[in-house]
């Protein structure tokens, strides 16, 4: 599908401030024209220009204050307060942007959210630029806001503008009925018989652990990162298109001082080196960019003022998509034409090759929609668990007693070559609590937004204390990373990573008696229907690849020394003073600079030599 050439978002939004601040002088000098000439009175000049810019901010923080009055009045009439509210230090907490913005690209992930919530508590009111918003880490609230009251929190306008020009109208920037629309057509495609075939997975995985042993032979770290993201974008593209852009067949990174560092191989099949690297890198710039957005806010698109800056990556994301697009709807259309193509009610229906686009041309023709709803499923099912995988072997890196016992259930169960089944994955619980516990310290959505729809009312953590006050069309974001790490939730040892905490009496101490404190793959009517797929191909190549090595460790010296940790954070409290790489986040999470690895292969190894 080509894009047409659309307009920059800056545009539109300049234009109407500069309407709206071209209204006060031209209001002042009419005033002064009317004053002249009906009154006689002479104003000078450069009074009316001072007017003219008093005035701007005056009526900025007067409507402000006018709509914080307004507000505690309608909380006052429900029973209400507005929640603690953060005050920075300069006009409009412009302050608080800039922290918000260094945050962001160089600190800690969840940092600046964290301190406001250790400052204020688990929900915090922000004011910045006159946008006014909620973040949380209450269980409570967000159980309301994904739950209990569903109805009244949305994705919202303001968040579909700032991802449109990546995920459209897909699944996961639409609400209402074309929501709920979208939902209906993928739930059939999740069953778990179509979820539990481990051919592809097993195709795939041999392929990268191949990738993996020659490097680890020559004597070379391997940034897992990459490797796995290779791994996950060849499984979902061939999951979703029968199309795989194989990407694990180009030349692997070498660590940033090896002189072939940036050296791209030839040992892939013709014509999809360059593809695969360009598709991935385009695919992960595009995130990066909206990322950006939803940290600006509002005023975002001043800041695209001259372009769309995702333009140029979803052309290449674009140009991959379209020849797979049409192929599909050329394929429906051969259907109809001999009689073959299935009924409405048939359409739930899958047979056994069928890809979800397959799938999907059944509903529907429109080259926007299926070109929105598979990119939107290909950035859950690609990204989401490239991240989960990656810190899990992170933290099998760094706690080798976790590996040592994970490694001994997946011997007894399933032995050093067999592939596992659905039914061995079922019975390995460790292996379940190793996934969990690295998705309760870095879920791969960190955090997340809704608006809302009517003034509503969230919980109070103080028992004694009134609901607090939510004004309509107000943004609502809260952070599942923060969540997961608060020590009321979690215990004493939350910052700690110990699978046992899914398996032990701390079970029903936190997690049975309150079980939105555990939020990985979101919750309510939205929560993720590709849940049970991700923990399938999570299971299955940790599996394959503790068969295939026994020991792992770190190199951090091999990532670019700007990408490393710096220095100052280990004096620093929680995981943030111990973690040795950089998580960052765009609409996932990952590592700065990749996750360089060596590993030992096992000895009950067999031979890999013929594997490519």
């Amino acid at each position: 599908m080509t894009m047409a050439p659309r307009m920059p978002p800056g545009i539109p939004l300049l234009t109407r401030l500069l309407l709206y601040i071209s209204l006060f002088p031209a209001l002042s000098f009419a005033l002064a024209h009317i004053s002249k000439r009906f009154v006689g009175l002479v104003i000078p000049t450069w009074l009316i220009w001072l007017a003219s810019s008093v005035s701007i901010p005056l009526v900025i923080v007067t409507r402000v204050y006018i709509r914080y009055w307004r507000w505690n009045r309608a909380a006052a009439r429900m029973g209400a307060i507005l929640p603690p509210t953060w005050r920075g230090k300069r006009f409009a907490n412009i302050d608080t942007l800039t922290e918000v913005l260094h945050s962001f690209h160089h600190g800690y992930i969840a940092d600046f959210a964290s301190d406001l919530f250790e400052r204020l508590g688990p929900t915090v009111r922000l004011n910045i630029l006159g946008d006014a918003g909620i973040l949380s880490c209450d269980p409570t609230v967000i159980k309301t806001v994904l739950a209990t009251e569903f109805q009244n929190y949305e994705k919202g306008e303001a968040f579909k503008e700032e991802m449109n020009s990546l995920l459209g109208i897909g699944v996961f920037n639409a609400d209402g009925e074309l929501w709920k629309w979208h939902r209906s057509m993928t739930r059939p495609f999740f069953s778990k018989d179509r979820i539990s075939h481990f051919e592809l997975f097993d195709r795939h995985a041999a392929v990268a652990l191949a990738k993996m042993n020659d490097r680890f032979r020559a004597g070379y770290a391997v940034d897992f990162q990459d490797l796995i993201s290779r791994f996950t974008l060849d499984s979902a593209t061939e999951f979703l298109f029968a199309s795989c852009v194989h990407s694990l067949y180009s030349t692997l990174p070498f660590p940033h001082n090896h002189p072939s560092s940036s050296f791209a191989g030839s040992d892939s099949p013709p014509n999809t080196i360059d593809h695969a690297e360009t598709f991935a890198y385009a695919f992960q710039q595009a995130q990066h960019v909206v990322s950006e957005r939803a940290t600006l806010g509002r005023i975002w698109p001043l800041f695209e003022i001259f372009r769309n800056k995702t333009d140029p990556y979803m052309k290449v994301v674009d140009a991959y998509l379209e020849p797979i697009l049409k192929e599909a709807v050329a394929k429906k259309e051969e259907r109809i034409r001999q009689g073959m193509m299935v009924t409405e009610k048939e359409s739930d229906a899958l047979e056994d090759d069928e890809t979800l686009l397959d799938h999907l041309v059944k509903f529907t023709s429109d080259p926007v929609v299926l070109h929105d709803e598979v990119l939107n499923i290909l950035i859950a099912g690609r990204d989401t668990t490239a991240a989960s995988l990656t810190f899990a072997v992170y933290f099998l890196c760094m706690y080798p007693d976790v590996l040592k016992r994970l490694r001994t259930e997946i011997l007894e169960k399933v032995g050093p070559q067999r592939r596992p089944t659905y039914a061995d994955i079922k019975e390995m619980r460790y292996l379940r609590a190793v996934i969990n516990e690295t998705l309760r310290l870095y879920p791969p959505v960190p955090f997340n937004i809704r608006f809302s729809v009517e003034d509503g009312l969230l919980p109070n953590p103080d028992p004694n204390g009134k609901p607090f006050y939510v004004p309509a069309k107000t943004a609502v974001s809260y952070s599942v990373l923060a969540m997961h790490r608060r020590k009321e939730y979690w215990g004493p040892d939350a910052d700690e990573f110990d699978p046992h905490r899914f398996l032990d009496e701390r079970v029903n101490k936190y997690l049975t008696p309150n079980p939105f404190i555990f939020l990985p793959f979101n919750a309510g009517p939205r929560i993720c229907l590709g849940q049970q797929f991700a923990y399938n191909e999570m299971s299955f190549f940790l599996i394959k690849l503790l068969q295939h090595f026994s020991a792992m460790e770190l190199v951090p010296e091999a990532s670019p020394p700007a990408a490393r940790p710096p220095a100052e954070w280990a004096r620093e409290p929680g995981r943030k003073g111990i973690e040795r790489f950089w998580p960052k986040s765009h609409l996932t999470l990952y590592s700065r600079g990749g996750l360089w690895v060596k590993m030992t292969e096992a000895e009950e190894l067999g031979n890999l030599e013929n594997v490519l």
